[in-house]
């Protein structure tokens, strides 16, 4: 299998601190798997709340992940400062595909990419609905088709 290219910085279009922290680490000394998933949900979650408007515990309509991947580049650790990279990769009437990555700081190649899908969902009937009018602005703004 070929080794997945590293995207870099200006594959995106959005961009935000992350902190690591102690307990990220596991027994090897680098940053679990399993948290670079937290990182790829905080990023993607700041956006939506941030520059999309939503309202996490208010609004009639959610994201819920469907399916996700990662690619692991080179290993992390606490203390390293680094900065999650988002955009959105794909959107259609009810979903949207992220493109998200792990950068060090002040680095142009990510340590770590990935992706995930939402698909909007009324809250109430957990039916799928259209992304609503201001989400999808926001997130057409990040589009970067794949």
């Amino acid at each position: 299998m070929p080794k997945p290219t590293r995207p870099n910085r200006r594959d995106f279009g959005f961009f935000a601190p992350i902190t690591t922290r102690w307990s990220d680490n596991d027994i090897y000394g680098h940053v679990n798997n399993v948290v670079y998933y937290s990182y790829f949900d905080s990023i993607a979650n700041l956006y939506l709340i941030q520059v999309a408007g939503l309202k996490i515990h208010s609004d009639k309509v959610v994201g819920f992940v469907v399916s996700s991947g990662c690619n692991y580049h080179e290993p992390i650790a606490y203390p390293d400062k680094l900065e999650g990279g988002f955009r959105a990769n794909k959107i259609s009437g009810t979903s949207v595909e992220y493109g998200v990555a792990i950068f060090r700081e002040g680095q142009n190649d990510a340590v770590a990419d990935g992706f995930f899908t939402h698909v909007f969902v009324d809250r109430t009937t957990g039916k799928p609905v259209r992304i609503p009018d201001p989400i999808r602005s926001a997130l057409e703004k990040v589009l970067v088709e794949t």
